[in-house]
Parts: structure tokens; C-alpha cells; sequence
């Protein structure tokens, strides 16, 4: 199977490439400013914005499946109407889809949110995600949109790096205690977006683990498992900060879960296991109180 990852050079990406190659499966990747540090087949330079060029990289590569794990945060050119503009070529060139969504498109107001959950996002961000999966499945029906949360794993997420940063003290900051997510491994997310590629899913998907945690909860568990002082994290309030967004969103990834022979662990479970020393790619400054953004750890607006 030829598969073209969008967003190659993000960390879920690079995650995304180095289980299709064990897997031996024939690997392109997209970068927007330049390659990442994982060895697809090919690179090719994308510009979502740029209808011509995703249709000639679709051109070139002829992919069986698209996995899109790029993401624009809140340029709507890119986050809303990039995935779409590459739902239009795939459907064109007969190329099924798999496009990786955020729980930011929910307000958080009812909690717990399964996959029949409409969404209703409350920042640009989610906003523009959810816009991305209305266009995506009604022009291209026979796609995946799979919502995910807070992608951790290998000591090289965004998350992971606040998290040194601030216990060491080179990065002022907080990390908010009213902010709830469900973090999954990195590992755990590529490995499903690869199943439900290969296995033609259609619709919405929820791959997200299964335990709740608060950033600062999320923190501590780095911080523990990584010999930090868990003490010298500050904490905060979303509700009291400068930062808008929603306070408790729980993806219920049970329905998903059922498909799939991937296990989708939860935090406390995958956390307790020291971080597999890997290459990071370089990550730019991230927002001192992290926004919704589900891992977002490549250029802004690149890739997850």
C-alpha cells in the first residue's frame, strides 16, 4: 500500500512514517517549510493553501490512502479549507482519506463526547476543525475524521518539553488544574490511524485514551517519570487566564476502540513507562499556557 502522510515533518507524523515503513508500506510525506528527520520514500513540499499543488503531489504519488496529520491551529486557510481543498483532490483521484481532527471542535459543556456528539466549538481553532470535517465527509463521503487529544510520547511532544522547561526553570508559565483532556501515545494514535486506513473506515472516529487528567495532573506524571521535581511546576486557572478555551472535554474512544486491535492505553498506564529515547525534531516556542491545540509540535500551521 502506497500512503501519503500530510504533515510528515510534525511529530505524529514522523510517528506515522516509522510505523509504515516497519509495516512496509511504501511512504511519501509533505512538509510545508522543510523535511522532517523521518525517511518516507519521498518528500514533497505542500502548500495547503494551493488547490494545484496538493492536486499535483496527489499526481505524482498516486497514494492508495491519504492520512492528513497536518494542522494550521487557527488560520482558517490552512485548517479549514486546506484539508478540504484535499478531500476535492482525493475524491478526484479515487484516493481514500484519513484526516486527524481535535476534541477542540466541542465546548466542553457537556463533558463526555462520543462520535455522534455534534460539535460546537468555542475558539477559531476548533472552529476551523470542525468546519474541516463538515467539508471533508460531505464531499468526500467514503473519508475517516478521526478527533483525537493531547498526543504525548518519547519525551518529544510539546507537552512534554513545557513540562522540562518549566520544572527546570528556563520557561515561565503555568500549567492549568481546571483544563481536562484524555492524552494518548503517539505510538498508540499512529498505529490506529493506520488500521482504520487500511480497514476502509468510513465517518467519524474517536482515538483518544481512556483516562481524564488536567494539564498540571498531565504534568506531574512527566515530570515523575522523567526524575523531575513535580513541586516546581506552577499551576493556574484556564477559567482566570488570558487564554480562552474549553475546560473539560472527555473523548468517549469506546465505539473506536471495538474496531481495533490497537490498544489505546491510558496515561497513567503508558506514562509509568520511562520514555523511549528517540530524535526529536525542532519544535518552535509554544504558547506559555498551552491553548487546545491537540500536540501540535511542528511549525505552527504545519503538522502535528
Amino acid at each position: 500500500m502506497t500512503i501519503l502522510i500530510i504533515g510528515g515533518s510534525g511529530f505524529l507524523g514522523a510517528e506515522l512514517i516509522r510505523q509504515a515503513n516497519a509495516a512496509g508500506h511504501t511512504t511519501a510525506a509533505t512538509y510545508a517549510t522543510k523535511p522532517g528527520t523521518a525517511a518516507p520514500t519521498a518528500w514533497h513540499l505542500l502548500d495547503l493553501r494551493d488547490a494545484d499543488s496538493i492536486d499535483a503531489v496527489l499526481t505524482r504519488v498516486r497514494p492508495d490512502v491519504i492520512v492528513n496529520a497536518s494542522s494550521g491551529g487557527a488560520d482558517w486557510q490552512v485548517t479549514a479549507q486546506g484539508p478540504i481543498r484535499l478531500a476535492i483532490a482525493a475524491a478526484k483521484h479515487g484516493t481514500r482519506m484519513v484526516h486527524v481532527s481535535s476534541d477542540a471542535v466541542f465546548s466542553g459543556t457537556h463533558v463526555h463526547y462520543n462520535e455522534s456528539s455534534p460539535p460546537d466549538p468555542t475558539t477559531p481553532y476548533g472552529a476551523a476543525k470542525a468546519a474541516a470535517e463538515t467539508g471533508i465527509l460531505a464531499i468526500h463521503p467514503e473519508a475517516a475524521v478521526v478527533r483525537t487529544s493531547l498526543i504525548i510520547g518519547h519525551g518529544c511532544s510539546a507537552h512534554e518539553k513545557l513540562v522540562h522547561d518549566l520544572a527546570t526553570g528556563t520557561r515561565d508559565g503555568a500549567l492549568f488544574t481546571d483544563d481536562i483532556r484524555c492524552p494518548v501515545h503517539v505510538t498508540d494514535l499512529a498505529a490506529a490511524l493506520l488500521e482504520l486506513a487500511a480497514c476502509q473506515a468510513t465517518g467519524i472516529h474517536h482515538v483518544a485514551g481512556p483516562d481524564a487528567v488536567s494539564r498540571h495532573e498531565l504534568g506531574t506524571l512527566i515530570a515523575q517519570r522523567d526524575g523531575l521535581d513535580p513541586t516546581r511546576l506552577p499551576t493556574a486557572l484556564r477559567a482566570h487566564s488570558h487564554h480562552p478555551g474549553p475546560l473539560d472535554v472527555r473523548l468517549d474512544s469506546r465505539a473506536t476502540q471495538h474496531i481495533l486491535r490497537t490498544t489505546l492505553r491510558g496515561v497513567r498506564q503508558f506514562i509509568a513507562v520511562p520514555a523511549e529515547p528517540r530524535r526529536c525534531f525542532t519544535t518552535p516556542e509554544q504558547p506559555l499556557m498551552p491553548t487546545p491545540d491537540p500536540g501540535a509540535a511542528g511549525p505552527v500551521g504545519r503538522a502535528l
